[in-house]
């Protein structure tokens, strides 16, 4: 997915913060997420799973660890994914909170790149440091990327002894922990950026049709990943299969032929394990334009149009990018998709909003929130549903009913009691 590089303020004192939280240490390894995709497989509902980034702040982190806590209350999530920060620049916070989620009850998946790693000048010794406390603190599934450029540079560059991609880190990973860790890795429907190039008048004029699906223009300038330099990725993905990932996650997209016609390219190479979704959730203008241009990304002209519309008026940027949103899953799940992988940018309001549209959940953008700490506290009664399990003064028992104005009809040792909203929460 599309990270971005972040000047961490006071790390050690956010990462202190962190680990003084009583949180129990005794909890179980987190399972494979690819045994999950199997199981859950078989039960025909779309699922989904959230993306979050390391906060530059010790308050973005209170603020992004109740989030968490929120959306995973809300979505009930599969999965979440922590990424490492770009450059390894959030390296220490990005373990940190992966570690935190899984011990708050995520299935936690730990970005991992080998981007300006070395611990005492080594920069194996770096790697295996992170995915050995990862291991012992219970984590079990890992995104193996080979990361982004570190701050200030034009161009990304591996460290002096140390990994050159992705693949390598695959290989070292099931060299030295064997089949330890679930792996998942990048697939990049219109390409890698690296690997994306910008077209000349002619050039363009002369596209085939598979280039003309997943081109792009930007500022008047056309970019694709040609034929030549697309079969050279999809190859090198076969191998990081091949070398011991279980499954992919895509770099956003906004186009969802692209992605089906990226997913038939798969299965063309023999690449036949799960391709999950990547989705940029669009939550305001200047973020859009930029990631779009960053990673040249194919924008269709109608997207465009309708951006540029709405430029200036953030709160109907946010109500199109929910119906946006959820134009594009229904149509990925119309094709067979099983699970949506939301890059939620440490927001909530559009996840809920495309969520609550497709009918994954109910109700939650009307009780989002995106505002400060203060008000970020998770009322556990306002998510609860049918089936679930609750707890109050009264008792514990399974949630039978949830009636229009929150209160909720449970059966607590074969009587039905009312219990009136914000007087039950959810047990885990």
């Amino acid at each position: 997915g599309y990270s971005t590089s972040f000047s961490i303020i006071h790390t050690s004192k956010i990462i202190s913060t962190m680990s003084a939280s009583s949180i129990p240490q005794d909890l179980q390894p987190d399972p494979k997420i690819i045994d999950i995709l199997k199981k859950e497989s078989a039960s025909k509902i779309a699922h989904v799973s959230l993306e979050y980034f390391p906060p530059r702040t010790e308050q973005g982190v209170k603020n992004l660890h109740a989030r968490m806590d929120r959306m995973l209350t809300n979505t009930k999530c599969l999965y979440t994914d922590m990424t490492w920060g770009a450059g390894g620049s959030t390296a220490d916070l990005s373990l940190q909170l992966a570690l935190h989620a899984h011990r708050t009850g995520h299935v936690s998946n730990m970005h991992l790149t080998c981007t300006n790693m070395e611990k005492d000048g080594d920069p194996i010794a770096a790697v295996h440091d992170a995915l050995k406390q990862a291991y012992d603190g219970g984590i079990r599934n890992i995104v193996a990327l080979r990361g982004d450029p570190a701050e200030g540079d034009e161009k990304w560059t591996a460290t002096e002894g140390g990994f050159t991609c992705a693949l390598d880190l695959v290989r070292y990973i099931r060299k030295e922990f064997g089949d330890e860790f679930g792996i998942s890795v990048a697939g990049y429907p219109e390409g890698h950026p690296n690997r994306i190039s910008e077209l000349s008048a002619e050039e363009v004029e002369s596209m085939t049709e598979a280039e003309k699906g997943r081109c792009c223009t930007h500022d008047g300038v056309t970019y694709v990943c040609k034929d030549d330099d697309y079969r050279k990725e999809m190859d090198y993905l076969k191998e990081k299969i091949d070398a011991g990932s279980d499954f992919i996650i895509t770099q956003m997209f906004f186009d969802a032929e692209v992605f089906k016609t990226f997913v038939k390219d798969c299965r063309k190479w023999g690449i036949n394990c799960p391709v999950v979704p990547g989705l940029m959730c669009i939550n305001a203008y200047p973020g859009f334009k930029k990631m779009t241009k960053f990673c040249k990304t194919r924008v269709t002209k109608s997207l465009e149009e309708k951006m540029d519309s709405m430029k200036d008026d953030p709160d109907a940027v946010k109500r199109f990018g929910v119906e946006f949103g959820a134009d594009i899953c229904r149509s990925l799940l119309a094709s067979g998709v099983e699970i949506l992988h939301f890059y939620t940018l440490n927001l909530e309001k559009v996840v809920y909003g495309i969520t609550d549209d497709l009918g994954i959940t109910s109700g939650l953008i009307e009780t989002s929130n995106e505002s400060d700490a203060k008000d970020m506290v998770a009322v556990g009664s306002a998510w609860a549903r049918a089936g679930d399990t609750v707890k109050s003064s009264a008792g514990q028992g399974v949630v039978k009913e949830i009636k229009g104005d929150g209160t909720a009809v449970v059966d607590i040792d074969g009587k039905d009691v009312e219990l009136a909203k914000g007087s039950y929460e959810k047990v885990f």
